[in-house]
C-alpha cells in the first residue's frame, strides 16, 4: 500500500470525526440521567396526552354511535313517506267520487276505474306488485295460500278460483293470494 492511503488526510480526518462527535452528543444526551421529579412530570405529561386523545376518540365513538341510532329512526320514521306521497292524488280522486252527486253508474264507474288505476300506478312506484294468479297456474306455497281443495278436472295443485289478490313489496310477500286449488285426482 501506498503512504497516501495509510495516512489520511486532515480534511479526512475531520470528516470521519464529525459523524463521531455527533454520535458522542446523542450518547451523551441519552446518557445524562433526568432527575426522578422530571422523570415523573415528563410521564405524567405523556399521561395526560393519552388521556386527553382516549377521552376524545371515546366521545368521537359516542357521538358516530348516537347519529346512526338517531338515523335508523328517522328512515324507520320516514321509511313510508315516498309511498305515501304516491297515495295523496288516489285520496283526493275518492273524496272528489264521493263529494258528487253521481246519478249516472256507468259514469261513477268510469271515475273508480280511474282512481284504481291511479292506485295501482302508486303501487308500482313503491316498488308493490299484485299476486293475481291465472285460473290453471300452478300453486305457489311462497306467493300463494290454499282455503279449500276442490274436485275439479283441473291437474292436482293448481289454482281453481282466486279468493283475494296477494301483494309483494320488493320482492317480500306482503299478503298472498288466497286460492282454491284443484284436489288431486
Amino acid at each position: 500500500m501506498t503512504q497516501e492511503n495509510q495516512n489520511p488526510s486532515p480534511e479526512q480526518d475531520q470528516a470521519a470525526a464529525e459523524p463521531a462527535v455527533e454520535a458522542t452528543a446523542e450518547a451523551t444526551a441519552q446518557a445524562v440521567p433526568k432527575t426522578p421529579e422530571q422523570e415523573i412530570a415528563a410521564l405524567n405529561e405523556k399521561i395526560g396526552e393519552l388521556q386527553d386523545n382516549f377521552l376524545r376518540a371515546k366521545a368521537e365513538g359516542e357521538n358516530i354511535r348516537r347519529r346512526a341510532v338517531e338515523d335508523i329512526a328517522k328512515a324507520h320514521k320516514f321509511a313510508i313517506e315516498s309511498f305515501a306521497e304516491h297515495l295523496v292524488p288516489v285520496t283526493d280522486s275518492l273524496y272528489a267520487a264521493l263529494s258528487t252527486d253521481a246519478t249516472d253508474a256507468k259514469a261513477f264507474k268510469e271515475g273508480l276505474e280511474i282512481t284504481l288505476k291511479q292506485l295501482l300506478s302508486a303501487f308500482e312506484k313503491g316498488r308493490m306488485t299484485e299476486i293475481n294468479p291465472a285460473v290453471g297456474d300452478k300453486f305457489d306455497p311462497h306467493h300463494h295460500q290454499a282455503i279449500a281443495s276442490v274436485p275439479s278436472e283441473q291437474d292436482a295443485n293448481t289454482v281453481v278460483s282466486v279468493l283475494q289478490r296477494g301483494y309483494t313489496v320488493a320482492d317480500r310477500v306482503l299478503r298472498p293470494a288466497l286460492v282454491t286449488v284443484s284436489a288431486p285426482k
